[in-house]
C-alpha cells in the first residue's frame, strides 16, 4: 500500500535527522508503535499491511526474514545501511533511548548509583512490564485467539459440536482463571502506583504503558475485562486512548487504511 509520512518535527539534539518507517499491519502489536511514533513526535512513514487468511503477507518477509510486524527500519546519512527492528519490546527500548529518554523512568534512587538495590520503585515496575507484557499477558491474548477459532464457523460443520467443546474447555479451565488473576494483579498495580500516579510506574508515561495499549484495548468488553469488575483498569485505558498522539496514530489508520480495529 502507499506509504504516508507525518509531518515533520523536531528530534533529539543528540540524534541526526533520521528517516523512520513503520511496517504497520492490521489487527496487530504495530499500532502502538504508531502511538510511540507519535508521542515522541518525529518523522516517519507509515506502510500499511492486511492480513491474508489471519496471516501477515509474504511481502513482510522481505523486511524481516520473520515477516511479522511491527517492523521498523530507520535511516540516516551517517548510517552505511538501514537498521531493521523488530519486536515490539526492543523497538520500544530503542526509540525512546534515542528520542526521548523521559519516557524511561530513573534507574536509581539518589546517591545509590549502581548498587545493588539501589533502584526506584518506577524503574523496577518500568523493567518488569516491559517483559510481562509478552511474556505472560500476550500468551493468554494468543491462546484466546486460537481457542476462538477451534469453536469458530471456519471449523467443517461435522465436527464442530466436538471442537466447540474443546473450545469451551480451554475457555472455562484456562483461559478465563488465568485472564482473572492478570486483570486482578494489573489493577492492583494501578492502584498502588508510585506518588499516586496515572499510569502503571508512576506520575509519567512510559514505554511500558505504550505496550501494555494493545492486549489491554483488545481485552476491553472481552476475556472478562468489564469496567464493573476493574474500574480502575478500565479508567487507565480511557487516559491512554484519549492522549492525543494515541487519538492521531488511530486518525491516522483511517485515513490510510479505511477503518480502525483495536479487537484481535
Amino acid at each position: 500500500m502507499p506509504p504516508t509520512t507525518a509531518p515533520a518535527e523536531t528530534v533529539t539534539k543528540n540524534n541526526p535527522p533520521a528517516k523512520i518507517t513503520l511496517y504497520w499491519l492490521e489487527k496487530s502489536r504495530s499500532q502502538r508503535i504508531l502511538w510511540l511514533l507519535e508521542e515522541l513526535k518525529v518523522q516517519y512513514e507509515l506502510k500499511t499491511y492486511k492480513r491474508e487468511k489471519m496471516l501477515a503477507p509474504a511481502e513482510l518477509k522481505e523486511v524481516h526474514p520473520l515477516g511479522k510486524s511491527p517492523i521498523i527500519s530507520i535511516e540516516t546519512e551517517e548510517m552505511p545501511k538501514p537498521l531493521i527492528l523488530a519486536e515490539s519490546g526492543p523497538i520500544v527500548e530503542y526509540l525512546t533511548d534515542h528520542f526521548n529518554p523521559g519516557l524511561t523512568p530513573t534507574r536509581y534512587q539518589a546517591g545509590k548509583e549502581g548498587q545493588i538495590g539501589g533502584e526506584t520503585e518506577e524503574w523496577l515496575r518500568y523493567r518488569y512490564l516491559m517483559h510481562y507484557v509478552e511474556g505472560s499477558l500476550m500468551i493468554l491474548m494468543v491462546v484466546a485467539i486460537i481457542a476462538r477459532n477451534i469453536g469458530g464457523p471456519s471449523v467443517p460443520f461435522f465436527i464442530r459440536p466436538i471442537a466447540g467443546m474443546i473450545a469451551g474447555r480451554i475457555e472455562s479451565l484456562f483461559l478465563t482463571p488465568n485472564f482473572e488473576t492478570h486483570f486482578e494483579f494489573l489493577e492492583s498495580q494501578i492502584a498502588t502506583s508510585p506518588h499516586n500516579g496515572d499510569f502503571l510506574c508512576g506520575k509519567d508515561l512510559t514505554g511500558a504503558d505504550v505496550l501494555m495499549s494493545f492486549p489491554l484495548g483488545a481485552a476491553r468488553g472481552r476475556a472478562g475485562l468489564t469496567q464493573e469488575k476493574y474500574p480502575k483498569l478500565w479508567a487507565y485505558i480511557d487516559r491512554l486512548e484519549s492522549r492525543e498522539a494515541f487519538k492521531r496514530a488511530v486518525q491516522k489508520i483511517i485515513e490510510v487504511d479505511g477503518c480502525y480495529d483495536p479487537t484481535l
